[in-house]
């Protein structure tokens, strides 16, 4: 039978037998500065993680691990710190520690597997650990690409663009680095500037990097004033990152190590991610790089409990291969995903939270940077990452960070938040009343259930462009790159920085001003 030809739909426009258009009626969506995007808010996880590999398997993994913490271990190159693990019971020689499987299993079990980063303001906190899911910007990139195309060199006006761009993408929920390297600022006093820059331009949690004792002590003071708060509380309630690299394979480097000392001391969070990439500082097989990783980890988070114990911490999976043609590293590869959901399931196994990537080794915001993004972002997910790092923004294999791929990204990340919502399987939603009230041969365009959940029942994308070939034609034929540009532009433009009490911000000025005047930090580790 035809269909009525009563009316016929084109988008949300309707157009009735008088050839006149209406627009249905429907709920009124709040526009914000980059569309319709979701509000700021954490995906839960609600399907369980996939598992890659058998409990037999993942534990042929874990024994391996122990087996090279026990007898081969891990270089310490910071005193204080093998003076530490040997009075909790590690056994030390020279600059190598070697850790028993009970010692490991002992502190594992004090790192809570659940816990909140305090933002700035309460509605900035976040949940890390459980079924949570946290995205972070790109962080750390040493170059960037403007929005004329052009790749510079780090600079501090393209960081605070970052920020800005950070701070109104919704589903960007923290910094966890800076999202490009302002090298223009000198390195004594970088830390300060830019994070008197990330504290009053956003209201998000922040990082800080572990380059020497003093740059930490610096940077927990900025957190704590800025927030507000005194020394007490600000020890009882995590406010701060920071990522702790392994030196692959098997050390830890003195900045570091006294990185997680001032930090755990002061319960911060620590995140321990080696960097372990198969063929080069790991083995080239999948499994041999899992080891290695799990073995590494494993010896960073002991040293957080021996530190204090109970201090949040993170388990880090960072594995992915080289091309072996060139040696570069490889991104967003079936390794890398696959490594990503071994690393959930290796996390899970000591009931720890769990950090991942979502990373690409594309130069330009192109379908390869789409897809190999896609790739690793599902290994994260599905892997059951609580934190996915440069979640928005990455290129180059970190080499550099584009505010078009940041806005891709921002809208990814929402749609992965929407896909991870429960499905509404209410009696309303099963729609049986609809289905009868439209009967065979029918449209759903003009129904009630349609009508009243038309605007609000679908993702509507920032950057996907759904017109049809003729309309897109007309339009200039704008693919996402150059929508995402447009979109960036805007934001950028339109940003207004979130509220702080002047107070909090003349203090933090004034603490900034006082140690930019003392030299900062001297520029050698």
């Amino acid at each position: 039978m035809a269909r009525p030809r009563s009316t016929r739909f084109c988008r949300t426009t309707f157009w009735r037998m008088d050839g006149q258009r209406r627009r249905p009626r429907g709920p009124k969506r709040t526009r914000s500065v980059v569309g319709d995007q979701p509000p700021f808010a954490q995906p839960r996880m609600t399907m369980p993680p996939t598992q890659v590999v058998s409990d037999d398997e993942l534990e042929a993994i874990h024994l391996a691990s122990l087996r090279v913490l026990a007898e081969i271990g891990i270089d310490f190159l910071h005193t204080d710190s093998r003076t530490m693990l040997a009075a909790a019971g590690a056994r030390v020689d020279g600059n190598r520690v070697r850790f028993d499987a009970d010692m490991i299993g002992e502190y594992l079990a004090h790192i809570p597997s659940e816990f909140t980063l305090h933002g700035r303001l309460p509605e900035r906190n976040l949940q890390i650990g459980g079924n949570w899911v946290t995205f972070a910007a790109v962080a750390s990139a040493p170059n960037y690409v403007g929005l004329d195309g052009q790749r510079r060199t780090g600079d501090r006006a393209g960081y605070q663009d970052f920020l800005k761009l950070g701070q109104m993408l919704n589903s960007v929920h923290t910094f966890a680095g800076y999202p490009v390297e302002p090298v223009d600022l000198h390195a004594s006093i970088r830390h300060l500037e830019a994070g008197y820059d990330a504290h009053t331009m956003t209201d998000k949690s922040f990082h800080i990097y572990s380059l020497g004792q003093q740059r930490n002590l610096d940077g927990i003071e900025m957190a704590r004033l800025s927030r507000g708060v005194d020394h007490e509380t600000f020890e009882r309630e995590p406010s701060l990152t920071s990522i702790i690299n392994a030196s692959s394979p098997l050390r830890y480097d003195h900045p570091m190590l006294e990185g997680i000392i001032q930090m755990s001391a002061r319960n911060q969070v620590i995140i321990v991610t080696p960097f372990t990439l198969a063929g080069a500082m790991a083995p080239i097989t999948l499994a041999g790089a899992l080891v290695q990783q799990n073995a590494e980890a494993l010896a960073g988070l002991v040293f957080t409990q021996v530190v204090r114990k109970g201090a949040p911490a993170v388990y880090g999976g960072f594995t992915s291969n080289v091309d072996m043609r060139s040696g570069a590293p490889a991104f967003g590869t079936p390794e890398y995903a696959k490594a990503a959901l071994v690393g959930g399931q290796l996390a899970r196994r000591y009931n720890l939270p769990y950090r991942s990537s979502a990373v690409s080794a594309s130069n330009a915001v192109d379908a390869q940077a789409g897809y190999e993004t896609t790739w690793a972002l599902w290994g994260a997910i599905m892997g059951g990452a609580n934190l996915v790092m440069h979640g928005a923004g990455w290129m180059e294999g970190g080499l550099h960070a584009s505010y078009e791929k940041m806005v891709i990204d921002a809208d990814l990340l929402h749609m992965v938040g929407q896909f991870l919502k429960p499905l509404d399987l209410s009696d309303d939603a099963l729609g049986v009343d609809a289905i009868a009230g439209v009967g065979p041969a029918g449209h759903f365009f003009g129904e009630a259930h349609t009508q009243a959940r038309y605007m609000t029942e679908f993702y509507g994308p920032m950057v996907s462009d759904w017109r049809n070939w003729e309309t897109w034609t007309e339009a200039g034929s704008p693919n996402a790159s150059t929508r995402a540009n447009a979109l960036a532009r805007d934001i950028i433009e339109q940003y207004e920085p979130p509220p702080m009490d002047d107070a909090i911000r003349a203090e933090l000025r004034d603490f900034v001003d006082r140690r930019v005047n003392e030299g900062g930090v001297e520029t050698d580790f």
